[in-house]
């Protein structure tokens, strides 16, 4: 059965006994959301009456044959849904969370494809260069009854199981072959995959993949088994395909619901992905200037407290400008109290002459709001075009940043 998808936008609500794009969204959806939600200390969505209302996370979410996409928006006029889904698979791509080119443009464009489906396919891709190139083998140890005497004889066992076998040996032995701890989680992401992608191209692609692979050992991951994961010469290859992996198992719920559904959820921060793309972006821009670029500088505050700004930029070794990057509207020019205190002590802490809070903006000139109330420093706030003129992710945006801060004088020009 093929997949519904709805599609909403981030801060929207979706309310259950009601259609969104013609797709039905249901109590036994909402409940599972919810179930979902709660896994994750309540951060992907707020529980309203009868709905879902979204948060700053953007990305897809699938239940069986329901897939919601949730996608990210700068402003309030713009309603085509795929000039921001593909503003999220730039970013994703620009942060390397993605790499589109080898899932190819061609199927990114198609209106059916989603995110979820570029990723299940970016990491069929790689498993099916694996196994071009010869999947690794591996010592491990494994305890059992074997019929000759090899390795260390486990005493207690033995006479346990094998009293009235004596043609048994019951030992820890070393086996050297392809069922070790790599490809059995290359081996459950590809069960997940097998499981959510029925009726779709991706179905017949992943058995595909799984006739190439061999018979592997059952395990259950976490992420403490991805965090002691330790590859060296010979396993470094593997590293991009378990990366996906890591992000396939670890947001896989099955029977998060009271029914069968399983679910998956790939969502991402938008203010933490906005913050990385301006940071790359800046740093593209700065190469060949005299400005160095520098990202979550941490200095102590208060006992443990620390600052971390967004992003600093030096010229000959001192702070000339600290960004605190914010991917949301604010009316006017009014940003909230709480982020001007928090930018007259990066000021005050940095020794920096300028502090500025960087908005996304759309369809708009590019805004600079600038205050001085203070001796020695000033803070503003900007707003930059998120689209070009093809209603693309800007790719140029760091240039465009940087020549905002030359014209209003906050780099010293040399003489």
């Amino acid at each position: 059965m093929q997949t519904k998808v709805i599609q909403v936008y981030e801060h929207q609500t979706l309310y259950y006994g009601k259609k969104s794009d013609g797709v039905a969204f249901t109590q036994k959806h909402f409940e599972a959301l919810a179930k979902l939600n709660m896994l994750h200390d309540n951060k992907y969505f707020t529980l309203v009456h009868k709905g879902i209302k979204f948060s700053q996370y953007v990305g897809v979410v699938q239940m069986d044959t329901l897939t919601i996409e949730i996608l990210p928006k700068a402003d309030k006029t713009s309603a085509d849904s795929t000039v921001w889904r593909n503003v999220l698979i730039d970013m994703l791509r620009a942060t390397k969370k993605l790499r589109v080119n080898q899932v190819g443009e061609a199927n990114v464009n198609k209106q059916n494809i989603h995110l979820l489906d570029i990723y299940f396919d970016w990491f069929l891709r790689e498993v099916e260069t694996l196994i071009r190139q010869g999947l690794i083998k591996k010592y491990y140890k494994e305890t059992k009854n074997v019929t000759a005497l090899k390795g260390k004889m486990e005493f207690a066992g033995h006479i346990s199981k094998n009293l009235i076998h004596k043609e048994r040996f019951y030992t820890t032995h070393q086996i050297y072959d392809k069922n070790h701890q790599l490809h059995q989680i290359l081996d459950q992401a590809l069960l997940i995959i097998e499981q959510l992608s029925k009726g779709s191209y991706l179905y017949h692609k992943c058995k595909r993949v799984q006739l190439d692979f061999p018979e592997v050992s059952d395990m259950r991951c976490t992420a403490s088994t991805f965090d002691k994961l330790k590859l060296n010469r010979k396993s470094e290859p593997y590293k991009k395909a378990l990366e996906i992996a890591r992000l396939i198992i670890l947001n896989y719920a099955p029977n998060i619901s009271s029914g069968s559904e399983r679910m998956i959820a790939l969502l991402f921060d938008m203010n933490s992905l906005w913050e990385e793309y301006i940071l790359i972006q800046l740093r593209k821009a700065c190469v060949n200037t005299p400005y160095k670029v520098e990202g979550q500088q941490s200095k102590t505050f208060w006992g443990s407290i620390s600052l971390r700004p967004d992003i600093v930029i030096k010229q000959n070794n001192e702070t000339q400008i600290v960004i605190d990057t914010k991917w949301k509207q604010i009316e006017g020019n009014k940003p909230s109290t709480n982020d001007l205190r928090q930018m007259y002590v990066y000021n005050d802490h940095w020794e920096s002459k300028f502090s500025i809070l960087l908005y996304p903006g759309t369809h708009q000139t590019n805004v600079f709001h600038r205050e001085f109330h203070f001796p020695d420093h000033s803070c503003g706030i900007l707003k930059m075009n998120v689209l070009d003129a093809d209603n693309k992710l800007d790719q140029g945006i760091g240039e465009r940043i940087l020549r905002s801060f030359e014209r209003e004088g906050f780099f010293v020009i040399s003489s």
